[in-house]
């Protein structure tokens, strides 16, 4: 496939959360409230094509170093290049000033996040 064919297809993004010990409810709550409205919106944009979260069935489970994993299917590279998070946000949540905190404190609630972006193979 060349690289303006993959370049059309969809681009699909891991996100890994560790949270703190202790804070992983916390962090969920947060996350629900003020993260997965603006990814709601971008879906229903037509900006992202799926959005799915999941946590280890059980701790221990091999190398499940995370608590929460988000996966994020973009409409396709441009998608991705993409900025309007901030956008969202402003028009979803009117209260700005507690949005910040609130995005604030739930990335204090983690240990590590990382971002993974797949490269399908056949």
């Amino acid at each position: 496939m060349s690289q303006t064919d993959r370049a059309s297809q969809p681009v699909n993004v891991l996100s890994f959360y560790r949270t703190r010990w202790g804070h992983h409810d916390e962090f969920v709550e947060l996350f629900e409230r003020n993260h997965l409205p603006v990814l709601d919106a971008q879906v229903e944009s037509g900006r992202m094509l799926e959005v799915r979260r999941y946590v280890p069935r059980l701790h221990g489970d091999g190398r499940a170093d995370w608590d929460v994993m988000t996966s994020i299917t973009y409409r396709d590279w441009a998608a991705l290049e993409q900025h309007s998070e901030a956008e969202i946000a402003a028009r979803i949540f009117p209260d700005r000033d507690r949005h910040r905190e609130e995005e604030r404190r739930r990335f204090e609630l983690l240990d590590a996040h990382w971002d993974v972006i797949l490269d399908e193979r056949s």
